[in-house]
């Protein structure tokens, strides 16, 4: 069953929900870059303590930049593991962006240094993962632990980008992180497709 609107109920909801229940690792998973025009997808896991990280967590994408980074730095300090996992555009390509997405959660949960015995997974498909798990619609603005790995998801992909704009300034990846702006569309235009470039997505194949 997936959650079709926002109820009012605390952040740490689902955690308290399932440890009340026997699972003690309950690992939150989200990812970035699902959309853009370029770069990879990336995904993270989180475990927080059961306490908290003493913060407000929320969606990534409704922070601002500033205290998105700085509620990464806490989240990596606090939680009990943080994983990620990243596919890049050739798979991208090769898998579809779902394939791709699902296979960066799993990376991302196995990548976490200790295992999860339950996990929460923003959006409605479940992940290959031998765990019991929940898929929650909007989960990353309505449970602490996917809000968690939202930021960190964000953050990393952020990062990854930063450095792709130091090898191709010309599409100024450093400001619209790969996703399909104007800007983006009109250098696209002007220098062509990169190796960065995801080649089956509408945007890009066109300029093959």
């Amino acid at each position: 069953m997936l959650f079709r609107s926002l109820p009012a109920q605390p952040m740490d909801y689902f955690e308290k929900m399932y440890r009340g229940q026997g699972y003690q690792r309950v690992a939150g998973v989200d990812e970035a870059g699902r959309g853009p025009l370029a770069g990879p997808v990336v995904a993270a896991a989180v475990i927080l303590p059961e306490e908290g990280i003493g913060q407000k967590l929320f969606d990534s994408k409704q922070i601002p930049s500033k205290k998105r980074e700085a509620l990464y730095e806490i989240i990596l300090l606090k939680a009990l593991g943080v994983g990620i996992g990243t596919v890049c555009q050739e798979e991208i390509d090769l898998l579809n962006i779902l394939q791709a997405t699902l296979k960066a959660m799993v990376q991302a949960v196995e990548s976490l240094p200790v295992s999860p015995d339950f996990i929460l997974i923003d959006g409605n498909q479940p992940l290959h993962f031998p765990v019991p798990q929940k898929p929650i619609r909007k989960g990353d603005r309505i449970c602490n632990s996917i809000a968690a790995a939202s930021i960190v998801a964000k953050v990393t992909r952020d990062r990854l980008m930063f450095e792709c704009h130091q090898k191709y300034p010309q599409y100024n990846f450093a400001k619209h992180k790969g996703y399909g702006t104007a800007e983006h569309r009109k250098a696209i235009e002007r220098f062509g497709v990169s190796e960065l470039h995801r080649k089956t997505f509408r945007g890009v194949k066109e300029y093959l």
